[in-house]
């Protein structure tokens, strides 16, 4: 094994919502060391400006830097959208993998379709979200739906409580009788899945973009000879910039948490 094949990759998000796009990535690459950093002390981003995200993302860039990764994933989609094409610019060195609302499978799965988009406000409109929609728009009708509260919601573990699932009800209520496909555009939301298919029914399509992202992570690595040789043991490792021991007890909890299909 190579230096760069032995080194870890670093995930992280504005909280633990990344998990979920962690949990494709361990299952597809099994044999790599992630570590997996929350920024649960500056969440929600959402709420931000985009300079402030981007400041806040550069800093955790360094920080992995400084731990020598790899690979850097950004598991946000709003740290995307405001700050994954200056951090590219800035490290040419190292492969940073983003996310973005995964549009092109929900317009697929159902041409001329009803599509809901539900996203941070910040994701919702950047002007990335804006190109995205504008190249879809003439194969399926797209709503935008702000979940601002959300994403509080499942950082404080709430992931099946009556609360949240009142809130899912309450915002989701107008686009019911004609969805087709709800997009969830944000890593904290795949852990309401359950909710989410409780109350949209058996034949919406739920689409998130955490394995299309872990493809393309696994893609950059492959093409760079940096993937580790598969057999060999991985190993994931949980930070958080909350010191409250119980941000690092919820990490695990998410992570070994069934989100269904």
């Amino acid at each position: 094994m190579n230096e760069q094949q032995k080194k870890p990759i670093g995930f992280f998000d504005s909280g633990v919502g990344g998990i979920s796009v962690l949990k494709e990535a361990v299952k597809l690459m099994p044999q790599e060391d992630f570590i997996f950093l929350g920024d649960s002390k500056n969440a929600p981003y959402g709420t931000r400006t985009t300079t402030e995200v981007r400041t806040l993302s550069e800093k955790i860039v360094q920080d992995f830097l400084a731990q020598d990764v790899k690979a850097i994933v950004i598991a946000c989609n709003t740290a995307t959208s405001a700050a994954a094409q200056y951090l590219r610019g800035k490290y040419p060195e190292i492969p940073i993998i983003g996310l973005e609302p995964a549009l092109k499978p929900a317009v697929k799965h159902e041409q001329g379709g009803d599509v809901v988009v539900m996203a941070t406000e910040l994701t919702l409109r950047e002007k990335k979200f804006s190109d995205l929609v504008a190249r879809f728009k003439d194969q399926a009708t797209i709503h935008r739906l702000p979940a601002p509260d959300l994403v509080e919601l499942v950082e404080a573990g709430k992931t099946q409580a009556p609360e949240t699932r009142a809130y899912l009800a309450n915002i989701l209520a107008p686009y019911l009788p004609k969805m087709d496909s709800l997009v969830l555009g944000c890593t904290h939301y795949p852990f309401v899945k359950p909710l989410l298919r409780e109350l949209v029914g058996p034949e919406v399509e739920i689409i998130d973009g955490g394995k299309g992202a872990s493809q393309q992570l696994k893609r950059q690595l492959a093409k760079r000879g940096w993937l580790r040789p598969e057999g060999a043991q991985g190993s994931v490792t949980f930070q958080n910039s909350n010191p409250d021991p119980c941000e690092i007890a919820l990490s695990h909890a998410l992570f070994t948490m069934d989100l269904g299909h």
